[in-house]
């Protein structure tokens, strides 16, 4: 893809209203859906008296808690800042030219925030439940699940680009929030079950933190951030022409 839809921005957007409004918005947002998501794993551990978010309905309500928060986060975020909820969804939209790299740092740390402050909002308001880490399931190398969270990350970023940031979507503004939602469902439904199906590094790193666990922490950088990038550049190469692309506009207009 052109180099020169890479924009590197500048360190005075850090003081600019509507960026910092965006970073809050991605704070926010990434709590409601860290808290909802997670959340949903350990109350159905609770009723299934420990265990439960191991078995198949587990798996499946992790998947429709994680599917319905994200719907809702990423609609309470579309209009301000896009509605990333996900590093490497904000990775994506840097590789393609929308949104400035300045921008995506300041993105990256309200997003890794959020997802630490509600990982400890769950254990004081669950009465000392600790979200679990991330990790590879038993017979699972750590590039079987580099390829599975590349794979899964591509498919919600291609879904995000196709939804959210083609010029050429028209009216898909109300199922953009649904789509991403929905993929992010579907792939825990195939994941879960061998490495959590993380798809965003921001997840992984709250439980990290709050466990202070980090065996393997890097597959949930490495994969999404390659499956992003890969993601952007298929589908913006192929499907979004120069006379099109507007920088740093579209993903915040969905």
């Amino acid at each position: 893809m052109p180099i020169h839809k890479f924009t590197l921005g500048s360190p005075g957007e850090a003081s600019q209203p509507d960026a910092i409004k965006a970073s809050f918005a991605e704070f926010f947002s990434m709590i409601i859906f860290v808290f909802a998501g997670q959340g949903s794993g350990l109350a159905f551990d609770k009723v299934a008296d420990g265990g439960g978010s191991t078995t198949a309905s587990g798996l499946i309500i992790a998947s429709l808690g994680h599917a319905f928060a994200l719907f809702v986060a990423v609609s309470v975020g579309a209009n301000i800042s896009g509605g990333h909820v996900n590093p490497a969804v904000t990775f994506g939209a840097l590789v393609g030219g929308n949104i400035s790299l300045f921008r995506s740092i300041m993105y990256w740390i309200a997003q890794l925030l959020g997802s630490v402050v509600a990982c400890f909002l769950l254990k004081f308001a669950t009465g000392g439940k600790v979200t679990p880490a991330f990790g590879l399931s038993s017979g699972v190398s750590v590039w079987n699940g580099f390829i599975f969270e590349a794979v899964m990350t591509f498919g919600l970023v291609y879904t995000v680009y196709a939804t959210a940031i083609d010029p050429k979507r028209e009216n898909l503004d109300i199922i953009a929030p649904i789509s991403i939602g929905f993929i992010v469902g579907a792939n825990i439904l195939v994941g879960g079950a061998f490495d959590g199906a993380s798809m965003n590094p921001a997840v992984t790193f709250g439980p990290a933190v709050l466990t202070w666990s980090w065996t393997h922490h890097w597959v949930y950088w490495l994969g999404p951030m390659t499956g992003a990038a890969i993601a952007a550049i298929v589908y913006d190469t192929l499907f979004i022409s120069d006379s099109m692309h507007d920088p740093l506009t579209q993903y915040n207009d969905f």
